[in-house]
């Protein structure tokens, strides 16, 4: 099988990168005998990137270039590509170039052999250290809290096949997600391939500490419901323990020895204990009620509760 590869590029700001990209995966693509489209997405830029993009449209017929309304962010944008291609098996690449390009080939043979869904992850990062401890304690928090596990140095990546971005496009609603947990979360049993992260080309992140936030907040409350259920199990220790405090207390006022044990029951006492057992009831309330609106989100996503396989002898509808 020596199907399409559709590369799919959110380009923000790219205007000195573009021209450099294409030449760069053609030159991979053309030693490696592999046909592709090179999917532009223009991600809301105002410094005349989607002009360069359209001029290589016209110059490549391999070439799409599409732009966004506003600036979306990257993830968005690839949702956005995935609407576009016409590929067999597709994937992403950066204009940073921090991704080796030759992974693409090594990906593209591994689909080659049936993999439906392929991520690179990263051994080694060259980034500022900062970045490096937030983004590993980030990842590592995710692993813990979150119904997927990620490779300590994380993934931002893939590799996926026709029939995948066909569910993507008719089946998942991209609002407050990223592509990385919705691939994540269909399964497919990845394959992933390490890889070692070079430095960027570009002068500058144009993930701006606002666009990490919402990023993170995204990607945490697609794929945990840890703070519903925190809430949940702090009401529930809350009660128990002021329940324990009511009995204890009860006892000591009319059947113990206060004098042994060196206490004196005073109404005040009474009242706090009886906020927090009232206030852990609210608590455990909230979180009850959360639980409900957190699934009435999840439902109102539309997002499948199952997918079945294709056999090789069916096409996705």
């Amino acid at each position: 099988m020596n199907g399409k590869l559709s590369i799919v590029l959110p380009s923000y700001k790219s205007k000195e990168r573009l021209i450099k990209v294409r030449e760069r995966l053609d030159a991979i693509f053309t030693a490696a005998s592999i046909p592709f489209e090179l999917i532009i997405v223009d991600d809301g830029s105002l410094d005349g990137s989607f002009d360069i993009a359209l001029d290589l449209e016209k110059k490549y017929d391999n070439v799409k270039a599409y732009e966004l309304s506003r600036n979306y962010t990257a993830h968005y944008a690839l949702f956005a590509g995935f609407q576009k291609v016409t590929g067999d098996c597709i994937s992403v690449v950066a204009d940073d170039e921090q991704q080796p390009y030759e992974l693409f080939v090594d990906m593209y043979r591994e689909w080659q052999k049936g993999a439906k869904i392929i991520f690179p992850y990263r051994t080694k990062r060259d980034d500022p250290w900062t970045s490096r401890i937030l983004s590993g304690l980030f990842y590592k928090t995710m692993s813990t809290i979150s119904d997927f596990v990620y490779p300590p140095m994380g993934l931002d990546s893939f590799f996926i096949d026709r029939e995948v971005v066909d569910l993507l496009n008719k089946r998942i609603h991209p609002i407050n997600t990223t592509t990385v947990t919705e691939l994540l979360r269909m399964g497919f049993n990845p394959t992933y391939m390490p890889y070692s992260r070079g430095k960027s080309t570009a002068s500058k992140s144009r993930w701006t500490f606002k666009k990490k936030v919402k990023l993170a907040k995204d990607w945490f409350f697609s794929t945990s419901s840890f703070p519903i259920k925190l809430i949940s199990y702090t009401g529930i220790f809350v009660s128990v323990f002021a329940l324990a405090l009511i009995v204890f207390y009860t006892y000591i006022r009319f059947f113990g020895n206060p004098d042994y044990w060196k206490l004196e029951v005073k109404g005040w006492v009474s009242l706090i204990i009886l906020i927090s057992f009232f206030s852990g009831l609210i608590l455990l309330s909230l979180g009850i009620i959360a639980e409900y609106i957190f699934r009435i989100y999840e439902e109102v996503k539309a997002r499948p509760g199952y997918i079945i396989k294709n056999k090789d002898n069916e096409k996705t509808n």
